[in-house]
């Protein structure tokens, strides 16, 4: 699963306070990964400007169907549930909160209640980027180059790629593995992974 298996060391407990949970690393082998202690092989510079502790973000979607949405992001991804209601439910996104808003009129496609999974392509604006069409709205993870490996392979054959796993900007300062698919309401989803974090804003 997403969380419990693919990237990420199962849960033993919940956090108590959000301090505990967000913004910091464990050492996990090469690369940092996210855990209570915030440790990690990082160090100096390179560390402090790319790990330091940071608040979760919160981020707020439509989705076409609650039930599809728990079966792909809790199911498929591994993200825990939440809180929730019979218009919305909020997922634990790799320690960060997401929450899909029951909204099928916002939906691509012109969703209702159905179940069913809606389009397979996020149908909005895309721009190029390294001479791909990226989806202009969308959101994501930075993983390490292991677990973003693991994740691919996981999702093969599960989801219909907006753009197939692969690495951009080769030989670039920017080099990074890459791969985007939408949820069952159009929302697209990008997951990313630096072979060398430090790199991540690297010009």
């Amino acid at each position: 699963v997403f969380l419990g298996g693919v990237f990420a060391a199962p849960r033993k407990h919940r956090p108590e306070t959000p301090s505990m949970h967000h913004g910091c690393t464990v050492e996990t082998g090469e690369f940092p990964r996210h855990c209570p202690t915030g440790k990690s092989r990082l160090t100096g510079a390179s560390f402090q400007a790319t790990f330091a502790p940071m608040p979760p973000f919160h981020l707020a979607f439509p989705v076409h169907d609650l039930s599809a949405a728990r079966s792909f992001y809790g199911e498929l991804l591994g993200c825990p549930e939440g809180r929730s209601s019979p218009d919305w439910v909020d997922f634990d996104f790799h320690g960060h909160q997401i929450v899909a808003h029951l909204a099928p009129e916002l939906c691509g496609g012109g969703q209702t209640s159905s179940p069913e999974p809606g389009p397979s392509r996020s149908g909005g604006p895309t721009n190029k980027v390294d001479g791909k069409g990226v989806p202009v709205r969308h959101f994501g993870l930075v993983l390490d180059m292991e677990s973003w490996e693991a994740l691919a392979q996981h999702l093969e054959g599960k989801v219909d790629f907006v753009i197939e796993p692969y690495i951009r900007f080769k030989g670039q300062p920017g080099e990074q593995a890459t791969m985007f698919f939408t949820d069952p309401s159009g929302n697209a989803i990008e997951i990313k992974a630096f072979a060398d974090m430090s790199r991540l804003f690297a010009k």
